[in-house]
């Protein structure tokens, strides 16, 4: 694709999303930036997550991944639709009893400030890390198919593509990200389907052909019985239901796009018609990923491989896309990578300057000039937060996803600890020694980790956040206080 192209799909696309802005920002409120005055429909806001949900690390990285892992991926999609069902029917209604706006204010409620105060210091650094990390992915594609041709550094593409996200939310926030979302997951359903029928014209398939040349390649084994494995069934089934549980349910970005919507009955059937898309689409992904590497395998195209294990998985996709399948294929992938990049960074910046507002600027008691000045600020720093943390993982390599996984296994183990005590317990807790507790159990549950490794060849995987977790609790219950009955 020519440079010139790119910069025209780049605008078009982007004046698209400012009018959506402007139109959604008429009659705004104080409160709209934050619960987008609780007025939006479940079935669009279902439809609108699944941009959110996908994200570029989704649609380049699970499909790279397949040659390393197989299909073992689709053992975690099983299990995070249980997660969703929890979410659903046991999460979705407290936050709605509790009129919440930041869901970690639950834990204000139910154990006190130091708790609440910890839980969202949590989030804010697990969302930081999970969203500058797909916001990296998003902009090295941006770099090696557009930037790096006009002679712009990479910092300066961080900085461009932070800006425009800046500017179409900046005014009325979580209201216009609901239907800025529902357009870039239509265009991100779109793109999955061109990509699929471009590779299987490029391969010379059928329909039935293709679909038999999935279901036979030696990379469609669906389940890992292993139990040294990180991609073991079990670990993998377990760890999507609670990593789903902690990175949905109990994710401020998720759930603040469930609660604009204005009754409990539309926010659940919201939540289980998007456990229906994200597996559907993420199983798509999957199938994708076989079709990328029988392509590779039909062309003799040679892949940078390490140990038994290929080299940067998350190159694969973009490299075939720009240098193989024609123009259609790649402006289809190009616009992708574009509406999943703002689908789900968008939402994440949004999210963390509601949290660090609610939780720790406290902005429900301010004056509408303050609140609008205290938003400005933090939204900004946050921006700011997202450039670091781009720029010190400029050079990593391999498959991102299993990064965020990585880190959301530390990060929001404690949070799913929290809230499993909270929700399943009704002790009271020492809460000065809470943040200790939740530190202490990240940090062993690492150890831990590697201890297994290297002394019985056992890798947690993504099951270090149930280790995590269950420390949490543990720990919690040790610091637990007496409550005098009179």
């Amino acid at each position: 694709m020519s440079a010139s192209l790119i910069f025209y799909i780049i605008l078009a696309y982007f004046a698209l999303l400012m009018l959506i802005a402007r139109l959604t920002s008429r009659h705004n409120k104080d409160s709209s930036f934050f619960d987008g005055d609780r007025s939006s429909p479940w079935f669009l806001v279902a439809f609108g997550m699944i941009g959110s949900g996908i994200s570029a690390v989704s649609l380049v990285s699970i499909p790279g991944n397949v040659g390393n892992n197989n299909l073992y991926y689709f053992q975690f999609i099983l299990g995070s639709i249980v997660g969703y069902v929890f979410i659903a029917f046991v999460l979705t209604p407290i936050y709605y009893k509790l009129k919440l706006v930041s869901i970690y204010t639950y834990l204000n409620i139910r154990f006190g400030n130091v708790t609440y105060k910890t839980g969202s210091l949590f989030f804010l650094v697990s969302q930081s890390f999970g969203a500058a990390l797909r916001l990296l992915l998003s902009i090295k594609i941006l770099q090696y198919a557009f930037f790096d041709d006009l002679h712009i550094p990479y910092f300066l593409t961080i900085i461009i593509v932070l800006v425009l996200i800046w500017l179409y939310t900046n005014k009325s926030g979580i209201k216009t990200i609901v239907w800025t979302d529902a357009l870039q997951s239509l265009f991100l359903i779109t793109v999955m389907v061109v990509s699929i029928v471009t590779i299987k014209n490029s391969l010379g398939l059928s329909g039935g052909e293709m679909l038999s040349a999935i279901v036979h390649h030696p990379y469609a084994k669906l389940f890992d019985w292993d139990i040294h494995s990180g991609s073991n069934f079990f670990k993998q089934f377990i760890s999507g239901l609670l990593i789903t549980v902690a990175l949905v349910g109990l994710d401020q970005s998720m759930m603040q796009k469930t609660l604009t919507i204005n009754s409990i009955n539309g926010a659940r059937k919201n939540v289980l018609a998007f456990s229906f898309f994200i597996s559907a689409a993420q199983t798509l992904f999957l199938g994708l990923g076989v079709l990328l590497y029988i392509f590779v395998q039909k062309h003799g195209i040679a892949l940078g491989s390490k140990d038994g294990q290929f080299i940067n998985t998350d190159g694969l996709y973009p490299y075939l896309t720009l240098n193989y399948f024609g123009k259609i294929g790649a402006i289809a992938f190009f616009i992708g990578v574009v509406a999943s990049t703002f689908a789900s960074i968008d939402a994440c910046i949004t999210a963390l300057t509601t949290a660090f507002s609610y939780d720790f600027m406290d902005i429900s008691n301010q004056s509408s000039a303050d609140k609008k000045k205290i938003k400005n600020q933090v939204l900004l720093g946050v921006n700011f937060v997202m450039f670091l943390i781009v720029m010190a993982f400029w050079n990593s390599q391999g498959a991102i996803i299993n990064t965020i996984f990585k880190i959301a296994g530390y990060t929001y183990g404690p949070i799913l600890g929290l809230y499993l005590t909270g929700l399943f317990s009704d002790i009271k807790l020492k809460e000065k020694l809470v943040p200790l507790a939740c530190i202490g159990a990240a940090l062993i549950t690492w150890l831990l980790n590697m201890l297994f490794i290297n002394s019985f060849n056992f890798d947690f995987g993504f099951m270090n956040i149930l280790v995590n977790a269950l420390l949490t609790v543990l720990f919690l219950v040790m610091i637990k206080r007496k409550v005098n009955v009179a």
